[in-house]
């Protein structure tokens, strides 16, 4: 089978960097050919493991064309890049491809199917972190697995995956999946505007309490629609918000046990941030906004959120640097 990444940033060749190195046939696409070309992939991992790979071992091209000859291709692109991300691929892939959206946010694979008529389309989410800690080197700073939509493909998928040292899983409903996901992730845009490491963030209540007011209006937002958030690892997202709520020293104990993270690990949008680029704001808090305005159920909270990343987007210079304590009067004045 051969494998395509397409926007392969950092989850794209963290995966297809990984599958390179088990022998499977892989085709990257992204722009960081020059990167690669000096520094190579180093890839590492949260439980200690380490993957190198030579510039000339690195199947990287910038050339879209390359992908025309593959049975899968991973989509990695932010979610609000899906749409050209389909144009792109549309006049490339042979008939026969399937395509696999894994990214984050609920609406990829609807964009995807849309812009690629008749095409197989599958959704897939990972559920852990992975941040940039230099040229050419990528580290997966949290525990979790790739979780697939359940077909033969996507069987087939998974055991690649696996056979790569990448945890996967397959499941036959994965809409809850996407949305359980998305809920966790609405500490990546807290973790941004703190700008310090996840671990330094969650340790603090102020930040936590953030996040557990973010995800009770997401729970009632998805209760409205009929929507179950499955777990993530040993998170529960009902019960998450009262772990959140817990004094630092109770926190603490339990998140060691239910979600190691890396001291160094940080979340993607603090790196859009520091970067200058677009973040996926819109399709995290701001999806909970519009599902929330669809069900009826309030959601100022994320609302403040997303307002206040829209800021530091515009402005231009990283993050805001917000101490916990200022951004949970930020939010508190609207809840």
């Amino acid at each position: 089978m051969n494998i395509g990444v397409f926007g392969a940033g950092s989850l794209g060749m963290f995966v297809g960097g990984r599958l390179a190195n088990s022998g499977e046939s892989v085709t990257m696409v992204g722009r960081l050919g020059s990167e690669i070309a000096q520094h190579g992939l180093t890839l590492t991992d949260i439980h200690g493991g380490r993957v190198a790979l030579a510039p000339a071992r690195v199947p990287y091209t910038e050339r879209i064309e390359r992908l025309s000859g593959c049975d899968v291709v991973l989509v990695t692109v932010k979610s609000m890049a899906t749409e050209r991300a389909g144009a792109l691929l549309a006049p490339v892939l042979r008939r026969s491809a399937c395509v696999i959206s894994l990214q984050n946010g609920t609406s990829n694979g609807t964009t995807l199917r849309r812009t690629l008529p008749g095409h197989p389309v599958l959704e897939a989410i990972a559920t852990f972190n992975v941040v940039r800690k230099g040229p050419g080197a990528l580290h997966q700073g949290t525990a979790g697995r790739v979780v697939i939509e359940n077909n033969s493909v996507g069987r087939r998928i998974a055991a690649s995956f696996i056979k790569a040292g990448i945890r996967a899983a397959l499941d036959d409903d994965i809409r809850p999946v996407l949305w359980s996901k998305l809920l966790f992730n609405l500490n990546n845009p807290i973790n941004a505007l703190a700008g310090i490491s996840l671990r330094e963030e969650l340790a603090q209540r102020a930040f936590r309490s953030v996040l557990a007011n973010s995800m009770r209006e997401g729970l009632a937002a998805l209760r409205a629609a009929g929507i179950r958030p499955r777990r993530i690892g040993g998170w529960i997202p009902r019960l998450t918000p009262p772990i959140l709520s817990l004094p630092d020293c109770l926190y603490s104990r339990l998140a060691d046990v239910l979600l190691p993270i890396d001291p160094h690990a940080r979340s993607s949008m603090w790196e859009d941030l520091d970067r200058r680029r677009p973040t996926e704001i819109e399709h995290l808090n701001g999806a909970i906004v519009e599902l929330g305005t669809r069900q009826g159920t309030p959601t100022p909270v994320n609302r403040r959120v997303r307002d206040l990343v829209l800021a530091a987007e515009m402005k231009r210079q990283g993050s805001p640097m917000l101490r916990g304590e200022d951004l949970l009067a930020e939010v508190s004045r609207v809840a």
